[in-house]
């Protein structure tokens, strides 16, 4: 996956998919990594895991934060903070 790219902090967020080969996002703070089969990015309302194939950024606009990905769309999810979650695993594995 690719480098980070830090996205200004704003209110609002939507999200409309298009025939399941595009995706436009707002409220988009930041993109944590992305591939052409995946893209990890954090909005107003948490952190988003879209998959799918041939993805690419067709717009991306920092000041307002908004994003367009094109390519086909296999899944959209919120997910919760993974890194905090991986560790209270392994923390409760070693205390059993």
């Amino acid at each position: 996956m690719e480098s980070v790219m830090d996205i200004n902090n704003y209110g609002s967020h939507e999200v409309k998919v298009t025939d399941r080969s595009m995706i436009n996002l707002s409220g988009i703070n930041k993109i944590t990594s992305f591939d052409d089969q995946e893209f990890l990015m954090e909005s107003n309302m948490g952190v988003i895991l879209l998959k799918g194939e041939k993805l690419e950024i067709v717009k991306l606009d920092t000041h307002d934060g908004n994003v367009k990905i094109k390519g086909h769309l296999n899944s959209f999810a919120y997910i919760e903070n993974v890194k905090k979650n991986k560790e209270e695993s392994l923390l409760s594995k070693l205390f059993k």
